[in-house]
């Protein structure tokens, strides 16, 4: 069953779901969406989807076996719970949490259930096993002793005011706030055309009430992959420091001051200091642009979705690292197909593995992320203790771990 429909799913979620899944439901709060992916199943495997407008009639069915989460990101939680108390194995987008609070919850369902869970961090499988080899290029000690690595994850959009709009015909605006406080739909058209801006659709990722904007949009990937890397998946930082942020408002108390434009950071330089020595930067802007930039005390390279560049990398067409290598880093035979990350959801429900990208190791790098948010939104460094999980000596930070949910749309562990 597919519970969200919008232009994610029908982007990538809807061509690898069907490659190896039938589908039988599909549900969205928007009927435009939820109609096209009926069609789009229909056309692809020749028979009729049913559709729900209301996700827990998809997790009460008996006759489904795995939900495939592609909602907006302040949903993902409360679905993907509810979908493995119901006994179902769950697929769900990134970035998987909303908030700190959310990532300990979904971990405590996930060990209790026994659920398959797989976070669509394609990056682990897919990329031509680029970061793969990045990983095993560090495990071979190709850099030396790695001490700095830096994500570069991207800019935010800015928006203009954005005016109040009618609720387009066929969306649940309510039921699309979920536990967000409930506001008014706002809308207006680009010039260059393409989504409008608005909180919704597409759009939703520029609000820190749905999501966290490239912070976590792109550190779901890139932050991931480096606290991979880094042998940071058990742990966290001991400090988070804003050297740099810019976003489009004032802020007062971590909260921004208008709600007719989009409020997450536009810019920011953030850095995160590990008991091991390692420093991890979460920038919007470097030099090498998007991708991950490795130092250690023998050199340093970058990887990308479409390169790898640096002298470690010059040096691999002598001294190649081998597919054994990068099978070890992947935890067993490499990944093939055109969409590996799903296969590997599908062989984890058939043998009872755990996926590549589990709940507990994406939880572990999301809290980069989430603390990195927290810092830039309140201009200041954060005490984090890794153990306990928790921000130190600041209660204002701490409350910002978790989020107050309207009645009706709490989250229950």
């Amino acid at each position: 069953g597919c519970v969200g429909t919008g232009d994610r799913w029908n982007d990538v979620g809807a061509r690898r779901a069907m490659e190896y899944f039938d589908i039988v439901a599909v549900c969205d709060v928007d009927k435009n969406n939820v109609e096209k992916a009926k069609s789009r199943v229909k056309e692809a495997q020749g028979r009729d989807a049913d559709m729900y407008e209301d996700y827990r009639k998809v997790i009460e069915r008996d006759d489904i076996n795995a939900i495939l989460c592609v909602t907006t990101d302040h949903w993902h939680t409360k679905v993907a719970i509810e979908a493995m108390k119901a006994g179902k194995d769950v697929y769900c987008e990134k970035p998987l949490t909303l908030t700190i609070e959310e990532g300990k919850m979904i971990n405590k369902v996930q060990k209790e259930t026994g659920r398959i869970f797989q976070v669509g961090t394609q990056q682990r499988s897919e990329m031509g096993l680029r970061f793969l080899k990045a990983i095993a290029m560090i495990r071979d000690g190709r850099i030396g002793d790695v001490h700095t690595v830096t994500c570069d994850i991207g800019q935010g959009p800015a928006s203009p005011e954005i005016p109040l709009a009618p609720v387009p015909t066929g969306l649940n605006w309510d039921m699309w706030l979920g536990q967000a406080p409930v506001v008014e739909y706002r809308s207006l058209a680009k010039s260059g055309g393409g989504y409008p801006f608005s909180r919704c659709h597409y759009e939703f990722r520029w609000w820190y009430e749905y999501s966290g904007g490239k912070m976590t949009d792109w550190g779901a990937h890139h932050v991931d992959i480096a606290t991979w890397a880094c042998g940071l998946t058990g742990t966290g930082p001991q400090t988070v420091t804003p050297i740099m942020v810019e976003h489009p408002m004032a802020y007062k108390d971590g909260m921004p001051t208008r709600d007719d434009m989009y409020n997450v950071a536009n810019k920011f330089d953030v850095q995160l200091k590990f008991e091991n020595g390692i420093t991890m930067n979460i920038v919007s802007d470097s030099a090498n642009g998007n991708g991950i930039l490795f130092e250690g005390t023998k050199g340093r390279f970058h990887v990308s979705r479409g390169a790898m560049k640096g002298k470690p990398v010059e040096d691999l067409e002598t001294n190649p690292i081998t597919d054994d290598q990068i099978a070890e880093v992947y935890g067993g035979k490499l990944p093939e197909g055109k969409y590996a990350h799903m296969y590997n959801f599908l062989d984890c429900i058939k043998t009872g593995k755990q996926p590549i990208s589990d709940v507990h190791t994406h939880n572990r790098a999301l809290a980069n992320c989430h603390l990195a948010n927290i810092a830039i939104r309140l201009d200041r460094e954060l005490k984090w203790d890794p153990v306990a999980e928790q921000i130190i000596g600041d209660s204002q930070a701490q409350q910002m771990q978790g989020r107050e949910q309207r009645k009706g749309y709490e989250i229950e562990a």
